[in-house]
């Protein structure tokens, strides 16, 4: 039986300027950071969830995709087409002015929603969050 999830991947376009990103502006810590041949194994996480990574992947050939699929791939991350997941907050629109101060995009400034009150945000490579205080 399953029992959480432990790593999720998402696609960046420059994992270094990713890793930025993540710790710098969205406060979260490098889990681990390791060159295994021609692939890194960047992963980060929120200071206060520390069984959970997220594993910044670049977009380069391998097993499972071709240049001409890592192309399309960067292209469509780059446009911004990819929703990336959920941040949770006690407070969005703290949280939305303390992250907007360090140069987070957002696409969307906090908004009461029927689920409580939410922002969307962009990070460095295009893909999109949203960041929910819950009701």
């Amino acid at each position: 039986m399953i029992q959480r999830v432990s790593h999720t991947s998402l696609y960046v376009l420059d994992q270094e300027r990713a890793r930025r990103f993540y710790t710098e502006k969205l406060g979260f810590e490098v889990r681990r950071d390791e060159a295994t041949g021609p692939f890194r194994w960047l992963t980060v996480g929120p200071k206060g969830q520390p069984d959970f990574e997220l594993i910044l992947m670049g977009i380069q050939p391998g097993p499972m995709i071709d240049e001409d699929d890592c192309a399309r791939l960067r292209e469509l991350v780059g446009k911004g087409v990819f929703g990336a997941g959920i941040f949770a907050t006690a407070d969005c629109r703290k949280t939305f002015d303390e992250l907007k101060a360090r140069g987070v995009e957002f696409v969307a400034p906090p908004t009461e929603r029927p689920y409580g009150i939410e922002a969307l945000l962009k990070d460095d490579s295009g893909n999109w969050f949203s960041m929910v205080q819950a009701r």
